[in-house]
């Protein structure tokens, strides 16, 4: 079994990157670049299912091959298919024993879709205690920040020198550097419609990955932590038929007809698993006040579609528009806020006030607001992604 996961051990290449060798759409993920390779190191790779974790894995990997002399340094597992973290201690005992047969001093250990597998931490808590990786380099990858997050604390300082990096589907800049080089109005608005469809999933691009396929995906993980996939997506609809506009938690329960504490707890859920962003209030004060209505934002357009598909609502593109600025500025900026008064702005991130327009703005807005209609929504994204 650790042959096939591992076919650089005997002297063949990874059938993932094989398949990326026919892939018309490819974007080189920088991230791979800011994964430390120093021991010791710790290293977490957190982001959506599906949006190129693996495959940045496997490209380190083959940039890590060129530079060792044993193969046998790098080591590979996916955890999918482990029942246990015990399962998971044997396997990394199993390549410790190959370790030392090999006279291996620094090994690369990648452990993916780590969060899948209960209690993981403790099998890697348990080693580092026991002195196993202080001369590796171990990287782990997962979907949920909450399952990593909540353990961070539990490694203390135990990372050394790793980090942890999330990953997000492609921006529309990097979307649209796959077609043209320089940006072209007309240009970009035909690419911008054809990123509302498949957002910035390289496997939906490559005719890889459907909605129906992706709602799986996400019912199976709603699954994997015990929650129930009807609440689930009673919320999500909730959400849909409320948007753009603000709203409690309150609201959310009054139509599902569950505890404010269910919904806080699901909303929580799909914070952790990248799917949902959550804005809040900010006054003309500039203070921020949490406890008011907040904005829920759906963090890409095929994201969007997959949830539209599974909770049967319509996906209209006034929100549709305003979640994708919104994520594009949070991003950037690391947090946004919304406002309304009298008049309403979608997006305050530092000096930027943004409020997003799918049709012609039927109102004025005061000074420093900026109005973004519909057909300037390309440019300001290559824009502001620079």
């Amino acid at each position: 079994m650790f042959e096939e996961l591992n076919p650089w051990w005997i002297g063949e290449k990874d059938k993932d990157l094989k398949e990326l060798e026919n892939l018309k759409y490819f974007v080189y993920p920088k991230w791979v670049d800011k994964i430390s390779l120093s021991p010791f190191s710790l290293n977490f790779i957190i982001g959506l299912r599906r949006v190129g974790k693996t495959i940045g894995i496997k490209l380190l990997i083959e940039k890590i091959l060129k530079k060792i002399k044993n193969p046998f340094s790098i080591f590979y597992f996916s955890c999918d298919i482990l029942e246990s973290y015990r399962d998971l201690l044997e396997i990394i005992e199993e390549y410790k024993k190959i370790k030392e047969k090999k006279e291996i001093k620094t090994s690369f250990i990648f452990l993916d879709e780590i969060t899948l597998l209960d209690d993981w931490w403790r099998a890697i808590k348990f080693a580092i205690d026991r002195h196993w990786f202080d001369k590796d380099v171990l990287v782990l990858s997962g979907s949920s920040s909450l399952l990593i997050k909540q353990h961070l604390e539990t490694f203390g300082g135990r990372m050394g020198k790793g980090k942890t990096i999330e990953v997000y589907p492609l921006n529309f800049s990097k979307y649209y550097s796959l077609f043209f080089k320089e940006f072209f109005q007309r240009k970009g608005k035909e690419v911008f419609e054809n990123y509302l469809e498949t957002g910035g999933f390289l496997a939906v691009l490559n005719e890889k990955l459907t909605e129906y396929e992706y709602v799986s995906i996400i019912k199976a993980d709603i699954k994997k932590i015990e929650r129930s996939t009807d609440i689930a997506r009673d919320v999500i609809r909730s959400i849909f038929l409320k948007a753009p506009n603000a709203f409690s938690y309150h609201s959310i329960a009054k139509d599902s007809g569950l505890s404010v504490n269910t919904i806080r707890e699901y909303i929580e859920i799909f914070k952790n698993m990248f799917l949902l962003a959550e804005i809040s209030y900010k006054g003309l004060d500039g203070k921020i006040y949490s406890r008011k209505e907040k904005k829920f934002v759906v963090r890409d357009p095929f994201l969007a579609r997959a949830l539209s598909l599974w909770t049967k609502t319509d996906l209209k593109k006034d929100f549709l528009y305003e979640w994708i600025v919104q994520e594009h500025l949070l991003r950037k900026f690391g947090e946004i806020y919304y406002f309304k008064n009298s008049y309403e702005i979608d997006c305050i991130a530092r000096d930027l006030k943004i409020e997003v327009k799918a049709g012609k703005p039927h109102r004025k807005y005061p000074k420093g607001v900026r109005i973004l209609e519909e057909e300037e929504i390309p440019k300001f994204l290559i824009e502001i992604s620079k």
